[in-house]
């Protein structure tokens, strides 16, 4: 019954960093954060305190989509129709109107009932705007219905259909609500202020939009500074700024970005005084729901995760490259702004692009309806071909920012997208691979993206280059710590050498992932593994720790290491708990208290983590799991079914099902389920040998041999399945048959009495048969 209890099919809630060097790093940063921090009571005083000294920075941030990030519903920041506006869709009729100075909104609302809905806040500024809601537990939630600036109407952010109140992503719930889901980003100083206990928020900020402090750090201590007389302003550490923002690699800059413009999982309110990126948030890897093999994007990835994967980013470019941090703008237009570096006789010329240029006779790409898709010209513009992008929020174009060279034939053999097929919506990927060949030759350098592709869909033999590219520090850390996560499906002498390896890396991302990762037979050994990566400096790597060892494993731990423990976990429960408002967060705590042996605590995580939200699977699963070690199986049963039924391609789950319905001697339903299982993951030698199990308590005796001999071929050393078959054979007289499992029991494991005994028995009762 172990198969089938998934104990973190989604651990998306602690963070990473490195240990081999760790007590050097830790003196490190320890330097750095003193030097960068002289003094801990700076507060933050407000972006207009900024604006004498710094007017032209500041005269740039005015009017940026920084400045109207969020604001308070008013005649001026309020863009969309509320002079009794009417909008239809889903067979429903929303209104916009104004009363009494206020705005006001009348559509459905929570359990699919109409009603009318104060909006006070706006949220973003182009190419769309959205609005807020205030509703009771100091929640803000957010409009589905969206104005389009550039169109000038209003549109549903969720068009293909109506969507069930129930839904998490329904607007009166946690999907949509501002205070977990938005507002870090969006406000200066935001302070979350989620209460565990009573589900309520308390959520503050100094400034409501994102402003100089948002990037700077509080400014008190430098205004201070800033107020003296020329020549009685001492010399001081970055002048007493928090943030160092300028004379920055790459690496460092991008960083200073990446709080906000990254996907992530959350571990408590940023304060600028963090050594460590991944002190305060775990960047999500390159996952199916996130990005396509080869990493490009797929959903809405806020920048970071694409950019560093690029050669751009592994040469040292930044952000302020490109765009200017106060107004966010880019430098400049066009191709001028790739010119800065790149040779324009050499890279701006059609012998590079093979596309006319703006302004040249040609034919625009149209539509099958006759709609001009692209302009003559667009093909020579270097972000056409290097970042092609995805629309979101429907009307809302991001480039990819991981600025990749075309690669049509990975398109062929993955089904990736590219960016002639963007443009060329008419023509096939082999067309556009065919035509790169003829501009710029046959070769095609190795890509990870084949690499990602068959660790996802677990291919056998995947293992081998995961592990080539985990530990090849060429390959950038996003996608090493991927292909080290996907490890996971590999378990084995080689997935282990690598974990371990990688528990030692430089990079906490590397680390973290190496810790989640690991799972060796022994708790000792697994404590011995892991436990120096519990003085860890960073905090997404010593939680993840914490978490690792907690229960059994901890027992291994020695005096001074079980308080260090202690207090890693506590951070954990914090970080756990600072995202309670999540389902992912009473998920982990739920995991944690499994592991502690809390069980009434573990159950009403995961009952939170459902009610957040009823299709986040892992819960349910792993409450089943819960159950059913409390002997509750008519619950674990009804949990399990509702996933299968949810999820009916997930085949993993039904072999859960099956094995839990077996051992309460369903067979009929068990043995549907398994071999359901059996044909979805077909390479899976133990979910046939369960299957046949199943069908020998039938006596459905032809389909139980087969799938006995199918577990053989997969794993033909395997003691379990020999003696299954041996015992099948000898259950039904077939004494050669079982003679001949016996011996290879013996031959394969000569060392093992199991197959002497077996052949004892089996000679004996042919014996006694004659």
């Amino acid at each position: 019954m172990k198969r089938w209890k998934i104990s973190g099919l989604i651990a998306t809630i602690v963070i990473i960093l490195s240990i081999p060097l760790y007590l050097l790093k830790e003196a490190s940063i320890t330097s750095q954060a003193d030097g960068i921090q002289p003094k801990r009571a700076s507060v933050f005083v407000g972006s207009t305190k900024c604006m004498d000294c710094h007017k032209k920075e500041y005269d740039k941030w005015q009017g940026s989509h920084h400045d109207h990030a969020m604001g308070v519903a008013d005649d001026e920041t309020v863009l969309g129709d509320f002079n009794k506006a009417v909008f239809e869709i889903h067979g429903v009729t929303s209104r916009f109107y104004r009363k009494e100075g206020k705005f006001f909104v009348y559509t459905e609302g929570p359990d699919g009932k109409m009603g009318e809905f104060e909006i006070t806040h706006t949220f973003g500024w182009h190419p769309l705007q959205q609005y807020l809601v205030p509703f009771p537990g100091g929640r803000l939630q957010c409009l589905p219905i969206a104005w389009d600036v550039r169109e000038k109407k209003w549109y549903h952010l969720y068009p293909k259909g109506p969507m069930d109140p129930k839904d998490w992503l329904y607007w009166t719930n946690a999907g949509q609500n501002w205070n977990g889901m938005c507002a870090e980003c969006h406000s200066t100083n935001l302070k979350k202020n989620y209460d565990i206990k009573t589900d309520t928020y308390q959520t503050t900020w100094s400034d409501i939009d994102v402003g100089c402090e948002a990037c700077h750090g509080p400014g008190s201590l430098h205004v201070k500074w800033a107020e003296l007389p020329d020549m009685a302003r001492p010399r001081l550490e970055n002048y007493d700024l928090l943030v160092k923002t300028s004379g920055l690699g790459s690496r460092k800059l991008v960083e200073l970005c990446a709080p906000c413009h990254s996907r992530r999982a959350i571990l408590g309110d940023y304060t600028h005084a963090e050594p460590d990126l991944l002190d305060s948030l775990l960047p999500s890897l390159l996952t199916p729901e996130l990005y396509f093999p080869d990493g490009q994007i797929l959903d809405e990835v806020y920048v970071y995760g694409s950019f560093t994967q690029s050669k751009m980013y592994d040469r040292d470019v930044r952000c302020s490259d490109c765009h200017d941090v106060h107004s966010l703008k880019l430098i400049r237009d066009g191709n001028d702004l790739c010119l800065q570096c790149h040779r324009a006789d050499e890279y701006d010329t059609k012998e590079h692009h093979f596309h006319k240029k703006e302004g040249e006779k040609g034919e625009p790409i149209r539509s099958k309806t006759g709609e001009v898709l692209f302009d003559v010209g667009t093909g020579a513009e270097c972000v056409q071909c290097h970042m092609p992008g995805r629309y979101y929020m429907g009307i809302d174009y991001r480039p990819d920012h991981s600025i990749r060279i075309p690669r049509p034939d990975l398109s062929v053999k993955m089904g990736t997208p590219n960016a002639c097929n963007r443009c060329h919506v008419d023509k096939t990927a082999q067309w556009a691979d065919e035509y790169i060949t003829k501009w710029y030759g046959p070769g095609r350098r190795r890509h990870y993206g084949a690499t990602i592709q068959a660790g996802r869909n677990g291919m056998p033999g995947a293992h081998k280059d995961l592990v080539r590219v985990a530990v090849d520090p060429l390959y950038p850390v996003i996608v090493r710590a991927t292909a080290l996560s996907l490890l996971k499906a590999f378990p084995g002498e080689e997935t282990t050498r690598a974990y371990e390896l990688s528990l030692m890396d430089d990079e906490a991302l590397i680390r973290r992932t190496a810790v989640e990762g690991l799972n060796v037979a022994y708790m000792k050994r697994q404590a011995e593994l892991i436990s120096p990566l519990l003085y860890d400096p960073v905090k997404a790597v010593r939680i993840e720790a914490a978490s690792k060892l907690a229960g059994g494993h901890s027992k291994h731990l020695d005096y001074n290491e079980q308080e260090v423990f202690q207090g890693d976990l506590n951070e954990f429960v914090g970080a756990m708990e600072y995202s309670g408002d999540f389902a992912f967060g009473r998920y982990n705590l739920g995991n944690l208290y499994v592991a502690l042996k809390r069980p009434e605590d573990a159950i009403r995580n995961f009952q939170a983590a459902i009610k957040i939200d009823d299709l986040f699977y892992p819960a349910k699963v792993n409450l089943a799991m819960l159950y059913n070690r409390l002997g509750k199986n008519n619950q674990a049963e009804r949990l399990l079914r509702e996933v299968v039924k949810a999820h009916p391609q997930m085949y993993e789950l039904k072999y859960s099902l099956g094995l839990l319905l077996a051992e309460q001697k369903k067979y009929h339903e068990a043995s549907s389920h398994l071999s359901s299982a059996a044909r979805g993951l077909p390479k899976r030698s133990r979910i046939h040998y369960n299957t046949a199990r199943s069908l020998d308590y039938l006596r459905r005796d032809p389909a139980a041999e087969a799938a006995l001999m199918r577990a053989l071929e997969l794993d033909p050393d395997n003691m379990d399945y020999l003696k299954g078959m041996a015992e099948f054979y000898l259950k039904r007289k077939r004494y050669e048959e079982a003679r001949k499992m016996a011996e290879q029991m013996i031959d394969r494991h000569p060392s093992n009495l199991t197959g002497h005994r077996t052949l004892d028995i089996i000679k004996r009762e042919q014996r006694g048969s004659d």
